[in-house]
């Protein structure tokens, strides 16, 4: 058996096709370099629950609204129990005082929490209050306005809506696997998500951009890249934003975030000094490690780009992962229902390898 599941089907979807060897994404049918250029989340929204929410965006653009303005009352239960704890977590917390079930209305305040909740939660931790929501902005606009209190500039929604559409959905990956296991229970919608945002709290899923402004902060400069990564390859350290347990070749998601940064960039969004730091490691890593590994193809991942686009919208990077759930919260909710329309109860089978009876 493979280990860790490899090359198993375990599941068959309408929602996204992972291709690794060829380094392709699609989602419903179209590409994921064709969404993130033109889509918006909602957009996303309407291709992976279509069915479920309805199929027209500003449709889904009005009632997301209205779900963020319900979801916002939850903040009133923070306390200094929650704000002790790592985003994430208290992110996974004020999910939890969610209603559950299966039907349109939780899905929506499911899609629309983890948007408010994190921006809700760094304003508490930074001793600001919450800014409510505006039903009548679109789902990124909104979030970064509930962020700084101030209303975002086109080029800052347009780099946020690009990174929600490029996470929102990726296959079966470890936290919409459990997603559908705990949806094919007929648990709810509510307890699929939080079984998901455990999932992806894991360093191994979703909470590695943030080690990437870490590993660009001790480089410090693009003269000294190569000297610094071939130190840590040495060491047997792991080059943060580079490889991926699928992709053979280069992730398209690295490619849209890197158009969305160098847009922000011509928009002065984001330094120069730090995007040119950036590009002269990626350089540098990806010479180090095709000749340091050369029987593994190690390419740029999501994560490298993402920790770059998220720092340059003013998200500090212990908050990435709930950023990350803010997009992958969409194909959590589209595979639960899906599981929950076409599946079975999910009840793999394991080998014993134990001692045998006495």
């Amino acid at each position: 058996m493979a280990s860790g599941l490899d090359d198993v089907i375990a599941a068959e979807t309408t929602l996204s096709d992972v291709d690794g060897a060829n380094g392709i994404l699609v989602i419903r049918g179209r590409s994921l370099d064709d969404l993130a250029r033109t889509a918006r989340y909602e957009d996303v929204l309407a291709l992976l629950l279509g069915n479920f929410l309805g199929k027209e965006t500003p449709l889904i653009q009005s009632e997301l609204g209205v779900a963020r303005a319900a979801v916002f009352t939850h903040l009133a239960a923070v306390d200094a129990t929650i704000l002790a704890l790592t985003p994430i977590e208290a992110l996974r917390a004020l999910m939890a005082r969610l209603a559950d079930g299966e039907d349109k209305a939780v899905a929506l305040q499911l899609i629309a929490a983890p948007a408010v909740f994190t921006a809700g939660l760094l304003r508490l931790r930074q001793g600001l209050q919450p800014v409510a929501p505006d039903a009548g902005l679109g789902h990124a606009a909104d979030m970064l306005r509930m962020l700084t209190g101030e209303t975002p500039n086109v080029a800052q929604v347009r780099a946020l809506d690009t990174y929600l559409v490029t996470v929102s959905d990726h296959g079966l990956n470890a936290s919409t696997f459990a997603a559908r296991v705990v949806a094919s229970t007929r648990a709810g919608l509510t307890s699929a998500v939080l079984a998901a945002l455990g999932a992806l709290k894991g360093p191994l899923h979703g909470g590695a951009p943030g080690p990437v402004l870490d590993m660009l902060d001790a480089i410090g400069e693009g003269d000294n890249a190569e000297a610094w990564l071939g130190a840590e390859l040495a060491g047997g350290g792991r080059l943060m934003g580079f490889g991926h347990r699928i992709y053979r070749v280069r992730d398209p998601r690295a490619d849209a975030l890197k158009a969305a940064l160098a847009e922000l960039k011509l928009a002065g969004q984001t330094p120069g000094e730090r995007l040119a730091l950036a590009e002269a490691t990626e350089v540098a890593a990806l010479k180090l490690l095709r000749l340091k590994k050369p029987d593994r193809r190690l390419e740029t991942n999501v994560e490298f780009y993402t920790a770059l686009l998220l720092e340059a919208l003013g998200l500090p990077r212990e908050a990435f992962t709930c950023v990350f759930a803010a997009g992958r919260v969409g194909g959590w909710v589209a595979h639960a229902r899906e599981q929950i329309d076409h599946g079975r109860l999910i009840r793999p089978q394991s080998r014993y390898i134990g001692p045998a009876a006495a």
